[in-house]
């Protein structure tokens, strides 16, 4: 791959919890975007998601790595049905060096027309200026009984589809028997698992393995990866499931 060379399938490393979760996932390693990114440069991964505070200060364009810049943002500290608006353009996110941007949809919301709308607007701008928009399609709110059932995520994949994402970053479903309906269901946009929730090594590795023999593309994950003992490793053996499955 060439230096920054952005792709569409491998391992993103996401590092875009501070604003929603708080210093509640960090340590005092972990709360340090130098020692993230540190680990996504010495891992090669092929991206690192970040928010624009982080990227101003920490992405440096010569590390190699790719930046997705995840344009919408919440805390954690409203409650009532979730609805996370845009916080940074398109165009601030090609000034901070981004190859890519996201934006997270929460159909299901009785705010989802908001999202919906936002990100239609992003697309459409980002693909003016030939960067690949990811959404990440969570289905949430008080309307949505089960947000990981097959049936849910299937939907979930779809939206991305119809609303022009290149790339849709969804929940590892409750019963993965239906992981290939998932793929179909995203037609040409392709399939990122999302780290989720912390399971072990083996939960995690296992998800991984069943995911891309489905035809996902990859999986873009932080939590499950940063907050680990050795994340290099953790990084490494990921990669090799992907390599040998493909």
């Amino acid at each position: 791959m060439k230096k920054n060379e952005f792709k569409t399938e491998g391992i993103y490393l996401a590092y875009d919890h501070g604003m929603e979760h708080g210093p509640k996932d960090f340590n005092e390693k972990t709360i340090s975007a130098e020692y993230v990114i540190d680990i996504a440069k010495k891992a090669e991964v092929d991206a690192i998601i970040l928010l624009k505070g982080t990227a101003r200060v920490y992405y440096k364009k010569n590390i190699g790595i790719p930046l997705i810049l995840k344009l919408n943002q919440k805390t954690s500290m409203r409650g009532g049905e979730p609805i996370s608006t845009q916080t940074c353009s398109v165009k601030e996110a090609i000034s901070l060096g981004a190859s890519a941007v996201g934006y997270t949809v929460y159909s299901g919301s009785e705010y989802e027309q908001v999202m919906l709308q936002e990100f239609g607007k992003i697309e459409e701008e980002a693909h003016r200026y030939g960067m690949p928009v990811i959404m990440w399609s969570y289905p949430r709110g008080k309307s949505v009984a089960d947000d990981e059932s097959p049936e849910t995520i299937a939907y979930a994949a779809r939206i991305a589809l119809e609303m022009g994402a290149d790339i849709v970053k969804i929940k590892y479903p409750d019963d993965d028997s239906k992981l290939k309906w998932i793929v179909k269901s995203a037609g040409k946009t392709k399939v990122f698992m999302a780290g989720g929730k912390a399971v072990t090594d083996e939960e995690f590795e296992e998800h991984v393995r069943h995911v891309i023999n489905a035809g996902f593309s990859g999986v873009a994950v932080g939590r499950n990866i940063w907050q680990s003992d050795d994340p290099i490793t953790r990084i490494k053996r990921i990669r090799s499931i992907i390599d040998s499955s493909r």
